[in-house]
């Protein structure tokens, strides 16, 4: 909980406030039994009405006051956990941007998902539960025993027997629920994961009718989260039956023990009939802290889920440029000998481990990959799914280091740019990319604050203007989320958009026109040259139309080069070149 506080900590003196509140709320409800016992005991008995009647207003008194202050201290509570949690998830949202792609696949998308949700709204129930349920239960608790101590000690003598017994049942199987409620978090992991893969991806589901296949798999993970939350719940809901039935069984005595000594003249109806409503009070004080526990179990398993998203170190901070390595040559874009694997640690920082993963090849996405690229210059990357052809593109915009070589870019190591630094260099679509839910000029300029020429122009040079165009409202028109509305053509092209509004020093498309035809291909290329010339481009694409007029194309097959060079240079040197060509031009 040493994490919530830090959130907490500037909301100190309003929290004590609410507790202030709440405990004075709590101290004037259990004065009300009290003054029912003196009231019975000793006004009714003078038989006075005057004074029946300012007694009895003097309950409705303590009512109304207990009202308005548990108003005001649950309004403060509420206005304190909202405030807290949004700064949480605002923390949260932020280091989930500036997660390396390394980090990030650590996590997993659904997981950071649940963390933004549900992990979230436990932390903020339990938060604004803390300081109003957190206050008056034990209160109520700890007073109404102190009270009947003070009317009937052979009668509170009961609760001070049963109190204890209930309080540690309480808190140790408060503490039993921590774990399953991790583990339902986990489930919930799982659920987000297949919803959000299922309503990304309904067109296919619904293509190859696979609706009650997808349906089975929702299931399972639906019942498996389910049931821990059940199992956690029948757990965390054991302290409720137990509880009543230790304190039915007191009250029952206190009846039993209770009559007989008012019938013995040793006590009065008024004390039996406050012990009631005492006993009633504690029981609400009993179920407050079970309830108060089992808010903290699901809450301190949530916070930590948070603290290890929030708390993660920075990943890919700049190094000195005294640390990095020297380009080799005078290219723009560089590749030195980079061999790269997703699931791989650091293995430069313990020698011992490149012995490990010696002939594991086959895993390595990336093998011994060099290549140059001059300013201004273009490379052409081809090769068959899963060849490497993305985790070069990651590699020039760091989202992940490479285990073995260097990746310099603007004759400098990407590791001496800060990542802002280095990303304002690129213009880039990727293979995947999306479009979001909010109008086509803001998904162009995506809050770069560009100047309406430079979108019209950039829409221009990527031929998405003309279908821009015949919309009524023109840039204006909105998109849905991941841009439904759009054919994948103009999808691909409202894309293309994006990454040539800005100008950028590197253009990068991955496989960014695979949704167009060879016309509209072939008239971006020509705006790409006549318009961004200047701009270092690199270009992956699986039609050889798209990159052989390209200063340099490189072949890549198991994160292997088998062929670099011209066109013509490849139709002489590299048999899978040639034969790709020769299969998509026709020609045999």
């Amino acid at each position: 909980m040493k994490f919530l506080w830090k959130y907490l900590r500037k909301y100190a003196p309003r929290m004590a406030m609410v507790m202030s509140i709440k405990l004075s709320g709590t101290v004037l409800e259990l004065l009300i039994p009290y003054v029912m016992e003196h009231l019975i005991d000793h006004v009714v008995p003078l038989q006075s009405l005057p004074k029946v009647l300012l007694w009895g207003c003097g309950m409705v008194l303590l009512a109304v006051c207990v009202r308005m202050l548990n108003v005001r201290a649950n309004r403060l509570s509420i206005l304190t956990a909202k405030e807290s949690t949004f700064e949480i998830r605002r923390d949260l949202f932020h280091t989930a941007l500036h997660l390396s792609g390394k980090q990030m696949d650590q996590v997993g998308l659904p997981s950071l998902i649940s963390r933004l949700t549900s992990d979230s709204y436990n932390v903020q129930s339990f938060i604004q539960s803390v300081q109003t349920i957190g206050i008056r239960a034990p209160i109520m608790l700890m007073g109404g025993i102190a009270i009947t101590l003070t009317m009937d000690r052979g009668l509170a003598s009961i609760l001070c027997i049963m109190a204890p017994i209930m309080i540690v049942l309480v808190v140790c199987i408060s503490i039993r629920g921590i774990p399953l409620y991790e583990r339902v978090q986990r489930g919930m992991d799982d659920i987000v994961r297949i919803m959000r893969e299922n309503i990304t991806g309904i067109r296919v589901v619904k293509a190859l009718s696979k609706e009650e296949y997808e349906k089975n798999r929702f299931h399972a993970a639906n019942r498996t989260a389910t049931q821990r939350d059940i199992l956690a719940s029948i757990v965390m809901a054991l302290p409720g039956p137990v509880v009543t039935l230790f304190l039915n069984v007191g009250l029952t005595l206190v009846v039993i023990i209770g009559a007989r000594r008012v019938n013995d003249g040793l006590t009065q109806p008024g004390v039996i009939l406050a012990f009631l409503t005492y006993f009633n009070m504690i029981l609400m004080g009993v179920m407050g802290l079970n309830r108060v526990f089992m808010m903290m179990s699901k809450a301190n398993a949530s916070a930590k889920r948070i603290q290890q998203v929030v708390e993660v170190p920075e990943d890919l901070l700049p190094l000195p440029e005294s640390e990095c390595a020297t380009a080799p040559d005078d290219g723009y874009l560089i590749f030195d000998h980079v061999t790269f694997r997703y699931d791989a640690e650091d293995h430069d920082e313990n020698p011992g481990d490149h012995a490990r993963f010696a002939g594991e090849e086959r895993q390595e996405c990336l093998s011994d990959i060099s290549f140059s690229v001059k300013k201004g210059g273009s490379l052409g990357i081809i090769g068959a799914t899963g060849s490497g052809k993305t985790s070069i593109i990651n590699l020039l915009m760091r989202f992940y280091d490479p285990q073995k070589g260097h990746v310099f870019v603007g004759g400098k190591d990407v590791r001496a740019y800060t990542q802002d630094d280095l990303h304002r260099k690129f213009g880039v679509v990727f293979q995947n990319d999306v479009l979001f839910a909010d109008t086509i000029r803001e998904n162009i300029s995506f809050g770069r604050d560009l100047e309406e020429e430079s979108l019209r122009a950039a829409t221009k040079d990527a031929m998405a203007w003309d279908f821009v165009e015949a919309y009524d409202e023109g840039l204006d028109h909105a998109s849905v989320i991941h841009g439904a509305n759009f054919s994948g053509g103009q999808k691909q092209r409202l894309l293309i958009s994006r990454a040539l509004a800005a100008h950028p020093d590197i253009l990068i498309l991955d496989d960014s026109s695979s949704a167009l035809d060879y016309r509209t291909d072939a008239r971006l290329r020509q705006a790409i040259d006549a318009h961004h010339a200047a701009a270092t481009s690199v270009i992956i694409a699986q039609r050889i139309s798209s990159i052989m007029n390209l200063d340099e194309i490189i072949v890549l097959h198991e994160g292997q080069i088998l062929g670099k060079g011209t066109h013509a240079e490849l139709m002489e040197s590299c048999p899978v070149y040639r034969e790709l060509y020769h299969t998509q031009m026709g020609e045999v």
